[in-house]
């Protein structure tokens, strides 16, 4: 019982190996530039199971995006920010430290602080494409959610007026007479 038990064990785990290596195969050809039927006919696979691959790359894909962008950019952002705010602050200590006599490494100093605000200066405008890219995201799941709401308010609509059919039907009929 438990070498079957193990043995059911070890074909799930293969066959969802030989599925992860297909979908890798599958989209190795795709970044190479096959198309559904190049790639079906390169690796003997029916079309209808490239198409669900390529769809389960796709959905992936989308996940991966959602979370970089929800969870890993902002935290990389801070970070970048951060550590520009550290180089600045140093190099502006070097460029204005009274120790400092050489002319050359205080030039050098300020360049790299011009650096540094030009960095930030970067950062924060080009923040503004990530929170567009966030806010498109509320948007699209605002859009569905109005959509389900619609499609309930019409469902509940639908079933009204057919409820008012029916009443209005059975108004129509005399009673007794059939």
């Amino acid at each position: 019982m438990e070498d079957e038990t193990m043995s059911v064990s070890m074909n799930r785990d293969n066959r969802k190996d030989s599925i992860e290596l297909r979908r890798f195969k599958v989209q190795e050809l795709l970044v190479k530039g096959y198309n559904h039927y190049e790639i079906a006919d390169t690796l003997q696979i029916p079309g209808s199971t490239i198409s669900g691959d390529i769809q389960y790359i796709r959905q992936q894909a989308q996940e991966n995006l959602h979370e970089h962008i929800q969870e890993r950019l902002p935290e990389e952002y801070q970070s970048c920010l951060t550590g520009i705010n550290r180089i600045l602050r140093l190099t502006l200590d070097i460029a204005e430290k009274p120790t400092t006599t050489d002319d050359k490494t205080k030039l050098q100093a300020l360049a790299l602080a011009n650096e540094c605000y030009k960095a930030k200066l970067d950062l924060t405008t080009n923040s503004v494409v990530v929170t567009d890219t966030i806010s498109m995201l509320k948007n699209k799941l605002d859009h569905l959610n109005i959509n389900d709401r619609e499609l309930t308010q019409d469902i509940q609509e639908n079933k009204l007026k057919k409820d008012g059919e029916e009443s209005q039907q059975q108004q129509q009929t005399p009673s007794g007479i059939f």
